[in-house]
Protein backbone atom coordinates (compact mmCIF):
# COMPACT_ATOMS: atom_id res chain seq x y z
CA UNK A 1 0.00 0.00 0.00
CA UNK A 2 2.54 2.24 1.14
CA UNK A 3 4.62 1.57 -2.06
CA UNK A 4 1.95 1.88 -4.31
CA UNK A 5 1.26 5.35 -2.74
CA UNK A 6 4.51 6.52 -2.90
CA UNK A 7 5.07 6.31 -6.63
CA UNK A 8 1.77 7.66 -7.19
CA UNK A 9 3.17 11.00 -5.09
CA UNK A 10 6.63 10.72 -7.38
CA UNK A 11 4.31 11.12 -10.05
CA UNK A 12 2.22 13.39 -9.40
CA UNK A 13 -1.02 12.14 -10.65
CA UNK A 14 -3.42 9.94 -9.91
CA UNK A 15 -6.19 7.96 -12.06
CA UNK A 16 -8.70 10.09 -9.71
CA UNK A 17 -7.28 13.33 -10.61
CA UNK A 18 -7.19 12.43 -14.30
CA UNK A 19 -10.47 11.29 -14.46
CA UNK A 20 -12.18 14.66 -12.67
CA UNK A 21 -9.79 16.56 -15.00
CA UNK A 22 -11.65 14.61 -17.97
CA UNK A 23 -14.82 15.60 -16.19
CA UNK A 24 -14.03 19.46 -15.69
CA UNK A 25 -12.96 19.26 -19.31
CA UNK A 26 -16.57 18.25 -19.99
CA UNK A 27 -18.19 20.49 -18.03
CA UNK A 28 -16.09 23.72 -19.65
CA UNK A 29 -16.57 22.79 -22.90
CA UNK A 30 -20.12 22.47 -22.93
CA UNK A 31 -20.32 25.97 -20.91
CA UNK A 32 -18.17 27.56 -24.51
CA UNK A 33 -19.08 25.00 -27.60
CA UNK A 34 -22.13 26.43 -27.94
CA UNK A 35 -21.37 29.97 -28.34
CA UNK A 36 -20.88 29.64 -32.18
CA UNK A 37 -23.58 27.73 -32.21
CA UNK A 38 -26.76 30.26 -31.05
CA UNK A 39 -27.60 31.54 -34.44
CA UNK A 40 -28.28 28.33 -36.09
CA UNK A 41 -29.98 27.40 -32.57
CA UNK A 42 -31.71 30.29 -32.69
CA UNK A 43 -32.89 30.00 -36.55
CA UNK A 44 -34.40 25.89 -35.20
CA UNK A 45 -36.05 27.64 -32.36
CA UNK A 46 -37.56 30.80 -34.14
CA UNK A 47 -35.57 33.66 -31.93
CA UNK A 48 -32.95 35.66 -32.04
CA UNK A 49 -29.47 34.31 -31.26
CA UNK A 50 -29.22 36.93 -28.50
CA UNK A 51 -32.09 35.76 -26.64
CA UNK A 52 -30.52 32.42 -26.09
CA UNK A 53 -28.48 33.52 -24.04
CA UNK A 54 -30.77 32.60 -21.12
CA UNK A 55 -29.46 28.94 -21.95
CA UNK A 56 -25.94 29.65 -21.27
CA UNK A 57 -26.59 31.99 -18.16
CA UNK A 58 -29.41 29.08 -16.71
CA UNK A 59 -26.52 26.86 -16.90
CA UNK A 60 -24.25 28.81 -14.78
CA UNK A 61 -26.29 29.89 -12.01
CA UNK A 62 -27.56 26.39 -11.83
CA UNK A 63 -23.93 25.99 -10.90
CA UNK A 64 -23.47 28.66 -8.58
CA UNK A 65 -26.63 27.93 -6.80
CA UNK A 66 -25.86 24.34 -5.70
CA UNK A 67 -21.92 24.55 -5.52
CA UNK A 68 -21.98 25.71 -1.93
CA UNK A 69 -24.32 22.64 -1.25
CA UNK A 70 -21.82 19.88 -3.38
CA UNK A 71 -19.71 19.24 -0.30
CA UNK A 72 -22.32 18.94 2.15
CA UNK A 73 -23.96 16.25 0.01
CA UNK A 74 -20.51 14.54 -0.54
CA UNK A 75 -19.98 14.51 3.06
CA UNK A 76 -23.68 12.73 3.86
CA UNK A 77 -23.47 10.50 0.74
CA UNK A 78 -19.88 9.78 -0.34
CA UNK A 79 -18.08 11.38 -2.93
CA UNK A 80 -17.97 8.10 -5.01
CA UNK A 81 -21.55 7.54 -5.20
CA UNK A 82 -22.17 11.52 -5.87
CA UNK A 83 -19.93 11.96 -8.45
CA UNK A 84 -21.19 9.30 -10.72
CA UNK A 85 -24.64 10.19 -10.52
CA UNK A 86 -23.36 13.75 -11.26
CA UNK A 87 -21.61 12.20 -14.37
CA UNK A 88 -25.10 10.13 -14.89
CA UNK A 89 -27.24 13.74 -14.71
CA UNK A 90 -24.83 15.42 -17.10
CA UNK A 91 -25.10 13.21 -19.84
CA UNK A 92 -28.79 12.26 -19.79
CA UNK A 93 -28.86 16.35 -19.81
CA UNK A 94 -26.24 16.45 -22.69
CA UNK A 95 -28.92 14.19 -24.60
CA UNK A 96 -31.68 15.66 -23.56
CA UNK A 97 -30.85 18.89 -24.97
CA UNK A 98 -30.11 18.10 -28.05
CA UNK A 99 -33.35 16.74 -28.48
CA UNK A 100 -35.20 20.36 -27.42
CA UNK A 101 -37.85 21.67 -29.84
CA UNK A 102 -38.57 24.84 -27.90
CA UNK A 103 -36.19 27.35 -26.25
CA UNK A 104 -38.53 26.82 -23.00
CA UNK A 105 -37.38 22.96 -23.47
CA UNK A 106 -33.90 23.77 -24.59
CA UNK A 107 -33.31 26.20 -21.27
CA UNK A 108 -35.11 23.67 -18.66
CA UNK A 109 -32.78 20.57 -19.81
CA UNK A 110 -29.52 23.19 -19.48
CA UNK A 111 -30.49 24.16 -16.19
CA UNK A 112 -30.66 19.67 -15.01
CA UNK A 113 -27.94 19.40 -17.03
CA UNK A 114 -26.19 22.18 -14.52
CA UNK A 115 -27.22 20.05 -11.85
CA UNK A 116 -24.87 17.73 -12.74
CA UNK A 117 -22.09 19.87 -13.56
CA UNK A 118 -22.84 21.83 -9.68
CA UNK A 119 -21.99 18.31 -8.46
CA UNK A 120 -19.60 16.22 -10.77
CA UNK A 121 -17.01 19.01 -10.67
CA UNK A 122 -16.54 20.04 -6.93
CA UNK A 123 -17.22 16.83 -5.60
CA UNK A 124 -14.41 14.89 -7.52
CA UNK A 125 -12.06 18.08 -6.81
CA UNK A 126 -13.07 17.00 -2.89
CA UNK A 127 -12.29 13.68 -3.42
CA UNK A 128 -8.94 14.23 -5.07
CA UNK A 129 -7.71 16.85 -2.95
CA UNK A 130 -8.67 15.27 -0.04
CA UNK A 131 -7.08 12.16 -0.35
CA UNK A 132 -3.68 14.32 -1.96
CA UNK A 133 -0.90 14.55 0.13
CA UNK A 134 0.34 18.21 1.04
CA UNK A 135 2.76 18.46 -1.08
CA UNK A 136 1.57 16.97 -4.10
CA UNK A 137 -1.71 19.96 -4.21
CA UNK A 138 0.36 21.90 -6.36
CA UNK A 139 0.58 19.24 -8.96
CA UNK A 140 -2.87 18.18 -8.45
CA UNK A 141 -4.73 21.68 -8.54
CA UNK A 142 -2.61 21.98 -11.62
CA UNK A 143 -4.27 18.88 -13.28
CA UNK A 144 -7.52 19.78 -12.47
CA UNK A 145 -7.31 23.47 -13.86
CA UNK A 146 -5.84 22.64 -16.83
CA UNK A 147 -9.19 21.85 -18.18
CA UNK A 148 -10.13 25.50 -17.85
CA UNK A 149 -7.42 26.97 -20.10
CA UNK A 150 -7.95 23.70 -23.21
CA UNK A 151 -11.28 24.11 -22.86
CA UNK A 152 -12.25 27.42 -24.44
CA UNK A 153 -9.53 27.05 -26.96
CA UNK A 154 -11.32 24.03 -28.47
CA UNK A 155 -14.58 25.07 -27.62
CA UNK A 156 -15.94 27.72 -30.24
CA UNK A 157 -14.14 26.00 -33.32
CA UNK A 158 -15.29 23.02 -32.48
CA UNK A 159 -18.84 24.20 -32.13
CA UNK A 160 -18.49 26.09 -35.71
CA UNK A 161 -17.28 22.78 -37.02
CA UNK A 162 -20.53 21.04 -35.59
CA UNK A 163 -22.77 23.62 -36.67
CA UNK A 164 -21.41 23.92 -40.27
CA UNK A 165 -21.01 20.45 -41.12
CA UNK A 166 -23.38 18.34 -39.06
CA UNK A 167 -26.00 19.85 -36.91
CA UNK A 168 -25.68 22.28 -33.64
CA UNK A 169 -27.48 19.20 -31.78
CA UNK A 170 -24.30 16.61 -31.90
CA UNK A 171 -22.77 19.47 -29.97
CA UNK A 172 -25.35 18.01 -26.92
CA UNK A 173 -25.26 14.01 -28.20
CA UNK A 174 -20.61 13.91 -28.10
CA UNK A 175 -21.33 13.74 -24.64
CA UNK A 176 -22.95 10.54 -24.29
CA UNK A 177 -19.72 8.05 -24.90
CA UNK A 178 -17.79 10.20 -22.85
CA UNK A 179 -20.27 10.52 -20.04
CA UNK A 180 -20.88 6.33 -20.13
CA UNK A 181 -16.94 5.71 -19.83
CA UNK A 182 -16.51 8.22 -17.13
CA UNK A 183 -19.34 6.76 -15.26
CA UNK A 184 -17.82 3.21 -15.65
CA UNK A 185 -14.23 4.84 -14.40
CA UNK A 186 -15.74 6.61 -11.42
CA UNK A 187 -17.26 3.14 -9.65
CA UNK A 188 -13.75 2.05 -9.82
CA UNK A 189 -11.25 5.06 -9.08
CA UNK A 190 -12.87 7.32 -7.16
CA UNK A 191 -12.51 7.39 -3.60
CA UNK A 192 -15.54 6.64 -0.85
CA UNK A 193 -15.04 9.33 0.96
CA UNK A 194 -16.98 11.27 3.43
CA UNK A 195 -17.25 13.11 6.93
CA UNK A 196 -17.95 10.98 9.96
CA UNK A 197 -19.77 14.18 11.69
CA UNK A 198 -22.80 14.90 10.42
CA UNK A 199 -23.55 18.33 9.99
CA UNK A 200 -26.59 19.88 9.45
CA UNK A 201 -27.74 20.57 5.71
CA UNK A 202 -28.60 24.70 5.96
CA UNK A 203 -31.88 24.76 4.09
CA UNK A 204 -32.76 28.04 5.27
CA UNK A 205 -29.08 29.29 3.70
CA UNK A 206 -29.56 27.54 0.41
CA UNK A 207 -33.27 28.63 -0.06
CA UNK A 208 -32.65 32.51 0.30
CA UNK A 209 -29.23 32.34 -1.85
CA UNK A 210 -31.11 30.31 -4.33
CA UNK A 211 -34.02 33.02 -4.35
CA UNK A 212 -31.79 36.17 -4.72
CA UNK A 213 -29.41 34.99 -7.30
CA UNK A 214 -32.27 33.77 -9.61
CA UNK A 215 -34.39 36.80 -8.59
CA UNK A 216 -30.86 38.66 -9.90
CA UNK A 217 -30.33 36.91 -13.21
CA UNK A 218 -33.97 36.73 -13.99
CA UNK A 219 -34.00 40.76 -13.31
CA UNK A 220 -31.40 41.40 -15.80
CA UNK A 221 -32.68 39.22 -18.27
CA UNK A 222 -35.62 41.24 -18.06
CA UNK A 223 -33.49 44.68 -18.57
CA UNK A 224 -31.63 42.57 -21.55
CA UNK A 225 -35.31 41.75 -23.02
CA UNK A 226 -36.75 43.72 -26.27
CA UNK A 227 -39.39 45.09 -24.39
CA UNK A 228 -38.37 46.19 -20.28
CA UNK A 229 -41.40 45.44 -18.09
CA UNK A 230 -40.76 47.39 -15.27
CA UNK A 231 -43.08 46.04 -12.75
CA UNK A 232 -41.58 42.81 -13.49
CA UNK A 233 -38.20 43.77 -13.19
CA UNK A 234 -38.30 46.09 -9.99
CA UNK A 235 -40.10 43.38 -8.54
CA UNK A 236 -37.31 40.81 -8.97
CA UNK A 237 -35.12 42.90 -8.13
CA UNK A 238 -36.93 43.68 -4.57
CA UNK A 239 -36.96 39.80 -3.87
CA UNK A 240 -33.37 39.33 -4.92
CA UNK A 241 -32.29 42.37 -2.39
CA UNK A 242 -34.29 41.05 0.19
CA UNK A 243 -33.35 37.21 0.10
CA UNK A 244 -29.72 38.06 0.00
CA UNK A 245 -30.01 40.79 2.80
CA UNK A 246 -31.89 37.33 5.13
CA UNK A 247 -28.75 35.21 3.40
CA UNK A 248 -26.49 37.61 4.96
CA UNK A 249 -27.72 37.62 8.31
CA UNK A 250 -28.04 34.16 8.65
CA UNK A 251 -24.78 33.12 7.69
CA UNK A 252 -23.28 35.50 10.25
CA UNK A 253 -25.60 34.19 13.35
CA UNK A 254 -26.09 30.12 12.13
CA UNK A 255 -24.45 27.71 14.03
CA UNK A 256 -23.84 25.64 10.75
CA UNK A 257 -24.55 28.41 7.71
CA UNK A 258 -23.73 26.79 4.01
CA UNK A 259 -21.36 29.65 3.51
CA UNK A 260 -19.17 30.93 6.00
CA UNK A 261 -18.31 34.81 5.36
CA UNK A 262 -14.98 35.23 7.61
CA UNK A 263 -12.93 35.10 5.06
CA UNK A 264 -13.88 38.18 3.74
CA UNK A 265 -12.63 40.35 6.97
CA UNK A 266 -9.01 39.93 4.84
CA UNK A 267 -8.28 42.68 2.93
CA UNK A 268 -6.99 40.87 -0.33
CA UNK A 269 -9.84 37.86 -0.20
CA UNK A 270 -12.27 41.08 -0.02
CA UNK A 271 -11.22 43.21 -3.24
CA UNK A 272 -11.16 40.21 -5.34
CA UNK A 273 -14.19 39.06 -4.40
CA UNK A 274 -15.88 42.36 -4.76
CA UNK A 275 -13.71 43.70 -8.15
CA UNK A 276 -12.65 40.77 -8.84
CA UNK A 277 -16.00 39.82 -9.48
CA UNK A 278 -16.92 42.77 -11.75
CA UNK A 279 -14.00 42.03 -13.18
CA UNK A 280 -14.88 38.42 -14.57
CA UNK A 281 -18.21 39.13 -15.58
CA UNK A 282 -16.81 41.43 -18.13
CA UNK A 283 -14.10 38.77 -19.29
CA UNK A 284 -16.79 36.04 -19.15
CA UNK A 285 -19.17 38.05 -21.87
CA UNK A 286 -16.27 37.91 -24.64
CA UNK A 287 -16.75 34.38 -26.00
CA UNK A 288 -20.33 34.87 -25.69
CA UNK A 289 -19.46 38.07 -28.09
CA UNK A 290 -17.47 37.47 -29.92
CA UNK A 291 -19.03 35.12 -32.57
CA UNK A 292 -22.33 36.82 -32.21
CA UNK A 293 -19.81 39.89 -33.69
CA UNK A 294 -18.52 37.89 -36.21
CA UNK A 295 -21.47 35.78 -36.98
CA UNK A 296 -24.72 38.21 -36.98
CA UNK A 297 -22.48 41.63 -37.04
CA UNK A 298 -19.97 40.27 -39.78
CA UNK A 299 -21.35 37.80 -41.44
CA UNK A 300 -19.29 35.30 -40.93
CA UNK A 301 -19.99 31.66 -41.05
CA UNK A 302 -19.83 29.62 -37.65
CA UNK A 303 -16.49 28.08 -38.67
CA UNK A 304 -14.76 31.20 -39.27
CA UNK A 305 -16.16 32.87 -36.82
CA UNK A 306 -15.10 30.29 -34.04
CA UNK A 307 -11.68 29.89 -35.17
CA UNK A 308 -10.71 33.53 -34.66
CA UNK A 309 -12.07 33.01 -31.64
CA UNK A 310 -9.53 30.94 -30.93
CA UNK A 311 -6.81 33.67 -30.88
CA UNK A 312 -8.34 34.42 -27.78
CA UNK A 313 -8.31 31.32 -25.67
CA UNK A 314 -4.59 30.65 -27.22
CA UNK A 315 -3.51 34.06 -25.65
CA UNK A 316 -4.69 32.78 -22.66
CA UNK A 317 -2.65 29.56 -22.77
CA UNK A 318 0.76 31.19 -23.74
CA UNK A 319 1.01 33.57 -21.13
CA UNK A 320 0.34 31.23 -18.60
CA UNK A 321 4.24 30.08 -18.07
CA UNK A 322 4.60 33.93 -17.68
CA UNK A 323 2.36 34.68 -14.71
CA UNK A 324 4.41 33.86 -12.10
CA UNK A 325 7.52 35.58 -12.84
CA UNK A 326 5.23 38.85 -13.51
CA UNK A 327 3.41 38.87 -10.01
CA UNK A 328 7.22 38.39 -8.35
CA UNK A 329 8.51 41.32 -10.71
CA UNK A 330 5.64 43.68 -10.18
CA UNK A 331 3.98 42.26 -7.07
CA UNK A 332 -0.23 41.66 -6.79
CA UNK A 333 -1.45 45.66 -6.59
CA UNK A 334 1.39 46.94 -9.50
CA UNK A 335 0.28 44.27 -11.50
CA UNK A 336 -3.72 44.28 -11.14
CA UNK A 337 -3.44 48.22 -12.04
CA UNK A 338 -1.61 47.86 -15.08
CA UNK A 339 -2.65 44.99 -16.76
CA UNK A 340 -6.58 45.59 -15.93
CA UNK A 341 -5.89 48.66 -17.98
CA UNK A 342 -4.44 46.87 -20.71
CA UNK A 343 -7.69 44.83 -20.42
CA UNK A 344 -9.95 47.29 -20.81
CA UNK A 345 -7.94 49.39 -23.79
CA UNK A 346 -8.38 45.37 -25.39
CA UNK A 347 -11.79 45.59 -24.81
CA UNK A 348 -12.44 48.75 -26.36
CA UNK A 349 -10.16 47.74 -29.25
CA UNK A 350 -12.86 44.95 -30.56
CA UNK A 351 -15.30 48.14 -30.24
CA UNK A 352 -13.56 48.98 -33.14
CA UNK A 353 -13.44 46.14 -35.54
CA UNK A 354 -15.19 46.23 -38.88
CA UNK A 355 -15.85 43.52 -41.71
CA UNK A 356 -13.41 45.48 -43.56
CA UNK A 357 -10.14 44.83 -40.69
CA UNK A 358 -7.32 42.84 -42.03
CA UNK A 359 -7.80 38.92 -40.30
CA UNK A 360 -4.22 39.39 -38.69
CA UNK A 361 -4.47 42.55 -37.03
CA UNK A 362 -8.04 40.75 -35.77
CA UNK A 363 -6.28 37.78 -34.53
CA UNK A 364 -3.31 40.13 -32.66
CA UNK A 365 -6.32 42.35 -30.92
CA UNK A 366 -7.75 38.53 -29.44
CA UNK A 367 -4.41 37.16 -28.78
CA UNK A 368 -3.12 40.17 -26.29
CA UNK A 369 -7.09 40.10 -25.55
CA UNK A 370 -6.43 36.88 -23.84
CA UNK A 371 -3.38 37.47 -22.88
CA UNK A 372 -4.13 39.98 -20.48
CA UNK A 373 -8.19 38.68 -19.09
CA UNK A 374 -5.68 35.36 -18.49
CA UNK A 375 -2.44 37.05 -16.43
CA UNK A 376 -5.75 39.36 -14.61
CA UNK A 377 -7.86 36.42 -13.65
CA UNK A 378 -4.71 34.06 -12.45
CA UNK A 379 -3.56 36.69 -10.07
CA UNK A 380 -6.62 37.86 -8.86
CA UNK A 381 -7.44 33.82 -8.32
CA UNK A 382 -4.00 33.57 -6.23
CA UNK A 383 -4.10 36.51 -4.81
CA UNK A 384 -7.79 35.64 -3.50
CA UNK A 385 -6.40 33.20 -0.92
CA UNK A 386 -2.94 34.64 -0.19
CA UNK A 387 -3.63 35.91 3.19
CA UNK A 388 -6.55 33.79 4.14
CA UNK A 389 -5.75 31.82 7.24
CA UNK A 390 -5.93 27.97 6.79
CA UNK A 391 -8.65 27.22 9.04
CA UNK A 392 -10.87 29.19 6.55
CA UNK A 393 -9.84 27.91 3.67
CA UNK A 394 -12.14 25.42 2.60
CA UNK A 395 -14.95 28.10 3.77
CA UNK A 396 -13.11 30.61 1.50
CA UNK A 397 -12.55 28.31 -1.32
CA UNK A 398 -16.25 27.47 -1.19
CA UNK A 399 -17.43 31.24 -1.01
CA UNK A 400 -15.01 32.66 -4.11
CA UNK A 401 -16.29 29.42 -6.33
CA UNK A 402 -20.00 30.44 -5.73
CA UNK A 403 -18.97 34.20 -6.52
CA UNK A 404 -17.01 33.07 -9.42
CA UNK A 405 -19.66 30.93 -11.11
CA UNK A 406 -22.44 33.81 -10.65
CA UNK A 407 -20.05 36.49 -12.02
CA UNK A 408 -19.65 34.70 -14.88
CA UNK A 409 -23.24 33.92 -15.32
CA UNK A 410 -24.26 37.57 -14.85
CA UNK A 411 -21.22 38.55 -17.41
CA UNK A 412 -23.15 36.44 -20.00
CA UNK A 413 -26.33 38.56 -19.20
CA UNK A 414 -24.66 41.76 -19.16
CA UNK A 415 -24.01 41.01 -22.42
CA UNK A 416 -26.79 40.83 -23.50
CA UNK A 417 -28.01 44.01 -21.81
CA UNK A 418 -24.62 45.59 -23.73
CA UNK A 419 -26.57 44.57 -27.02
CA UNK A 420 -29.81 45.46 -26.21
CA UNK A 421 -28.16 49.24 -25.50
CA UNK A 422 -26.11 49.49 -28.52
CA UNK A 423 -29.16 49.07 -30.55
CA UNK A 424 -30.84 51.81 -28.71
CA UNK A 425 -28.04 54.30 -29.32
CA UNK A 426 -27.19 52.93 -32.50
CA UNK A 427 -30.71 54.08 -32.99
CA UNK A 428 -30.69 57.17 -31.47
CA UNK A 429 -27.65 57.98 -32.92
CA UNK A 430 -28.70 56.94 -36.92
CA UNK A 431 -26.04 54.41 -36.76
CA UNK A 432 -27.73 51.06 -37.25
CA UNK A 433 -26.59 50.62 -40.97
CA UNK A 434 -23.03 50.29 -39.63
CA UNK A 435 -22.39 46.53 -39.63
CA UNK A 436 -21.99 44.79 -36.04
CA UNK A 437 -22.45 48.10 -34.09
CA UNK A 438 -24.61 46.86 -31.48
CA UNK A 439 -22.48 44.68 -30.87
CA UNK A 440 -19.17 46.89 -30.70
CA UNK A 441 -21.42 49.41 -28.73
CA UNK A 442 -22.02 46.33 -25.87
CA UNK A 443 -17.67 46.13 -26.01
CA UNK A 444 -17.84 49.43 -24.56
CA UNK A 445 -20.89 48.91 -22.17
CA UNK A 446 -18.60 45.93 -21.06
CA UNK A 447 -15.38 48.24 -20.85
CA UNK A 448 -17.06 50.89 -18.89
CA UNK A 449 -17.74 47.79 -16.17
CA UNK A 450 -14.44 46.34 -16.50
CA UNK A 451 -12.86 49.84 -15.54
CA UNK A 452 -15.45 50.04 -12.65
CA UNK A 453 -13.72 47.05 -10.93
CA UNK A 454 -10.30 48.27 -10.90
CA UNK A 455 -11.08 50.70 -8.66
CA UNK A 456 -11.10 48.29 -5.87
CA UNK A 457 -7.59 47.37 -6.77
CA UNK A 458 -6.47 50.63 -5.46
CA UNK A 459 -7.54 49.78 -2.20
CA UNK A 460 -4.74 47.23 -1.73
CA UNK A 461 -1.39 47.93 0.05
CA UNK A 462 1.82 47.66 -1.90
CA UNK A 463 3.08 44.48 -0.37
CA UNK A 464 -0.51 42.72 -0.73
CA UNK A 465 0.27 38.78 -0.84
CA UNK A 466 3.72 39.56 -0.77
CA UNK A 467 3.57 35.96 1.26
CA UNK A 468 2.73 34.39 -2.04
CA UNK A 469 4.88 36.80 -4.92
CA UNK A 470 7.62 36.46 -2.64
CA UNK A 471 8.42 39.98 -3.78
CA UNK A 472 10.35 42.33 -1.31
CA UNK A 473 8.43 44.82 0.78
Amino acid sequence: MSDSVSGREKRGLSPAALLVAGAFFMEFLDGTVIATALPDMGKTFGVEAVELNIGISAYLITLAVLIPASGWIADRFGARKVFTLALAIFTLASVLCGLATSVESFVAMRIFQGVGGALMVPVGRLAVLRTTPKHQLITAIATLTWPALVAPIIGPPLGGFITSYADWRWIFFINLPIGLVAILLALRIIPDIRDEQRRPFDLPGFLATSVAMIAFVYAMEALGADQIQQGITFTLLTVGAVAAYYALRHFRRAAWPMIRLDALQVPTFRVTMYGGSLFRSSISTVPFLLPLLFQVGFGMDPFHAGSLVLAVFVGNLTIKPATTPLIRWLGFRRLLLINGALNVLALLACALLTPTTPVWLILLILYLGGVFRSVQFTGISTLAFADVPSGQMSYANTLFSTATQLAVGLGITLGAIGIRLGERVSDWLALSAVPGISFRLAFVFIALICLVGMFDTFRLTRDAGSSVSKRAK
